[in-house]
């Protein structure tokens, strides 16, 4: 098994390279605007912070959302067109997360594309306000006159100083009605769920994850940012089983909360 750790840089060696296209970030969407780009002939210089390639993609989130399918097309409907091959079908949107990444390394391995793994970013350079080269703490330098943010967080656009907002905006910000804080039907707990250490006893103390703030009101602002958590893909199928250890530092207490409304039922039935 290998490291859940994402911090895990590349050996340090100083280099510069030029390119007609750096992209920061490998997720789905920084492969797929590497291979457009090259195939339209630019030298192009792809950069991924973590070892793997592919983002959410390969990284576990293997059930595509899809309405119809019939309208996604290009470079995107090629993708689940290589998966499906690997599956031995014409087209494939549910995979396993080794079987994406695979997917994109081959279809990168059939282009100009020069790939960089571990190399997180440090810092920039800009000339009359536009990035000309930026620089990884692994002492990789590309120079480009052309940059894409491929980022989940926008790292690359913050160290240019792009502006940018941390949390939920208020939607009284800019007269919007589906920002700020909102409570649903869906995509949330549908039934209590005991916030306690020890059930039924508030002078025990609060789980972890609990916030005791109670100031909700609709569409307000706040600074908060999703959690950010790992995707493990699992099986019945004694054949197909991999042992993963307990992790050194494993603390049961965070995963009560989930334990508990696991037992509901809402969830016991089978229901979302």
């Amino acid at each position: 098994m290998s490291s859940p750790r994402y911090f895990v840089p590349a050996p340090f060696h100083q280099q510069t390279l030029t390119g007609d296209l750096c992209i920061y970030g490998g997720g789905s969407g920084g492969v797929i605007a590497a291979i457009e780009a090259a195939r339209r002939g630019l030298k192009v210089i792809l950069i991924e912070p973590s070892r793997h390639l592919g983002g959410l993609t390969a990284g576990g989130l293997g059930m595509t959302d899809v309405g119809n399918k019939h309208v996604i097309g290009g470079l995107s409907r090629e993708f689940y067109q290589r998966v499906g091959r690997h599956y031995g079908v014409d087209v494939e949107w549910r995979f396993e997360p080794h079987v994406a990444e695979k997917t994109f390394e081959d279809w990168l391995a059939e282009t100009t594309v020069r790939i960089f793994k571990g190399h997180f970013l440090q810092s920039v350079s800009q000339k009359q306000g536009r990035l000309v080269s930026l620089t990884t703490i692994s002492g990789l330098t590309v120079e480009a006159p052309l940059f894409i943010d491929a980022t989940y967080e926008g790292d690359l656009m913050a160290r240019a100083g792009v502006t940018y907002t941390v949390g939920r905006e208020a939607n009284s910000l800019y007269g919007e009605t589906l920002n700020g804080a909102q409570i649903h039907t869906e995509h949330q707990f549908n039934s209590p769920v005991d916030p306690y250490v020890a059930p039924g006893k508030p002078a025990s103390g609060l789980l972890p994850g609990i916030d005791t703030d109670s100031g909700y009101e609709p569409g307000k602002g706040d600074r908060r940012v999703q959690a950010y958590n790992f995707r493990m893909c699992l099986t019945d199928r004694p054949d197909l089983r991999i042992p993963f250890p307990k992790p050194a530092g494993y603390d049961a207490r965070w995963y009560i909360l989930l334990k508990r409304y696991l037992a509901t039922p809402s969830r016991a039935d089978g229901r979302a």
